[in-house]
């Protein structure tokens, strides 16, 4: 954001914000002794501005100004004290519309909606609400600070999938599934490295990695390369494109590359790592006597904004003669939208683009991430008949740089 007016815009919009907020602080430090109440306000009006500061450093400056590490967190703390004010004030508006209807009421009826206040024991509901709406905010914010600690946390989840048609040879065979690098987002080369030792410390038959290598330049790789090269199989490194892989979210050209070169680029960074790019293709795997189909498509998206440069019918095409098929294909709502639909032969499809949002809950019984109001198919198997739907939480991250309950992920699958 470098224009001027919608800095001021945001700006003004922040500071109506933290005014509105700043009611339910007064309220929960009413008993306060006045020295307490000035080192709140202290504190309170001191984020703002630190806020405000950080924001137009990030708005104005460029990487002269601030590295692009700082750049990150300081974006991070920004939206994260953004939204969790946003949170507080729904609670603190429920309270005020709770009093604005009591007090028409009154009017209404001539009735003292006053009355009775003075009367009441214990906490009011007004100060309730107003410790409950910064207890949220503060919560969530705090949680999205925590979650700057969790982005190369890497857990591995193992998955045994059983298919009646499946050949005899390829019965046991592991597949390690990774999505969503992005390496454009990386700060910490040597937790990265980690996160491939554990890849191969799994010892698959076969690696498969369903797009977003970068988050928008080939030349995000560059730093990284001499890490991802390392990933080897007996069966092979396949990889698909991901949105971001076409440098859709950036003006060209960039230092003189143009965006279609910087998409050749992209491509010659897979063949450099020893990865099998799959485009609107597939090949033929072979195990112990048996053969099976393993195809990869473009990114297709079924969602507004995103590309659909996948072709399901050329990849398709001529796979007919094998039992059983695996898709590469990076956006879930392709399975929904034309998996299902046209081609029932397909057995598994492997997809990432959601990362479940980086943030949600993951218990035993219960999962839940706010990217499942967008994307039906979110993170982990879906099964409907005979196919089925894995979708892999992503080993990167974009964005807001951490996780908070949804883990970056390495996916085993087992064929049973």
């Amino acid at each position: 954001m470098r224009s001027p007016l919608g800095a001021f815009i945001f700006i003004s919009f922040m500071l109506l914000m933290d005014t509105y907020v700043f009611q339910a602080v007064k309220a929960v430090s009413l008993s306060a002794s006045p020295k307490t109440k000035a080192i709140i306000v202290g504190i309170y009006w001191g984020i703002t501005v630190i806020a405000v500061i950080g924001f137009l450093l990030f708005a104005f400056g460029g990487p002269e100004w601030l590295p692009r590490k700082v750049r990150t967190y300081l974006f991070a703390f920004i939206m994260g004290l953004f939204l969790a004010k946003l949170v507080a004030i729904i609670f603190i508006l429920v309270d005020d519309i709770r009093r604005a209807v009591q007090w028409t009421v009154g009017k209404l009826y001539h009735y003292n909606a006053a009355a009775g206040v003075g009367n009441e024991t214990g906490i009011s509901r007004s100060v309730f609400l107003s410790w409950f709406s910064l207890a949220i905010g503060g919560t969530l914010f705090g949680s999205l600070i925590y979650g700057f600690s969790n982005k190369y946390k890497y857990d591995i989840k193992r998955v045994q999938l059983s298919f009646d048609n499946l050949p005899k040879g390829f019965k046991g065979m592991k597949i390690l599934h990774i999505s969503d690098i992005h390496s454009g987002s990386f700060t910490d080369k040597v937790a990265v490295h980690h996160g491939v030792k554990e890849i191969m410390g799994e010892n698959a038959d076969i690696i498969l990695f369903t797009g977003d290598l970068v988050n928008d330049k080939a030349t995000e790789m560059d730093d990284y390369l001499d890490i991802f090269n390392q990933l080897k199989a007996p069966m092979g490194v396949y990889s698909t494109l991901g949105n971001h892989d076409y440098g859709d979210y950036v003006q060209w050209p960039i230092e003189g590359i143009t965006k279609v070169q910087n998409l050749e680029n992209l491509k010659g960074v897979h063949a450099t790592l020893g990865w099998r790019l799959l485009m609107n293709e597939h090949v033929v795997l072979e195990k112990n006597g048996d053969q099976i189909a393993l195809l990869g498509i473009e990114n297709w998206g079924a969602k507004a904004n995103f590309p659909k440069h996948g072709r399901m019918d050329l990849a398709h095409s001529g796979t007919e003669k094998y039992p059983f098929k695996i898709l590469m294909s990076h956006d879930p709502s392709h399975w929904e939208a034309e998996v299902k639909v046209k081609y029932a032969d397909i057995d598994l499809m492997l997809s990432g683009h959601t990362h479940g949002m980086q943030f949600g809950i993951e218990i035993p019984g219960f999962k839940w991430s706010p990217v499942q109001y967008v994307y039906k198919q979110w993170a982990g198997l879906y099964e409907d008949v005979k196919q089925k739907l894995y979708v892999n939480r992503g080993f990167g991250f974009i964005g807001y740089p951490g996780r908070v309950g949804i883990l970056p992920e390495i996916t085993v699958i087992e064929l049973v």
